[in-house]
């Protein structure tokens, strides 16, 4: 499911990419950037992704938490 949920994000308008990662204990984070708000709403209430959420919380996790947030600015260094 994952893998089709990393396509079916990739296909949507406004798309920009995303940054996953899971520890040795199963925890894990998964970042998905979009363009705007309409986008993420857009992506929020297609079909197939709304039966991925709907496994999630019947089948997959027993905790899950999602946040919302603005990057105002991004940068790093990399040697």
């Amino acid at each position: 499911m994952a893998d089709r949920m990393f396509e079916l994000a990739q296909s949507m308008p406004g798309y920009l990419g995303f940054e996953s990662v899971r520890g040795a204990d199963g925890f894990g984070i998964t970042v998905s950037y979009w363009t705007n708000e309409e986008a993420v709403n857009h992506w929020q209430q297609h079909a197939e992704h709304l039966n991925a959420q709907r496994l999630g919380r019947e089948q997959w996790y027993e905790k899950f938490e999602l946040r919302v947030c603005r990057v105002e600015r991004a940068y790093g260094f990399e040697r």
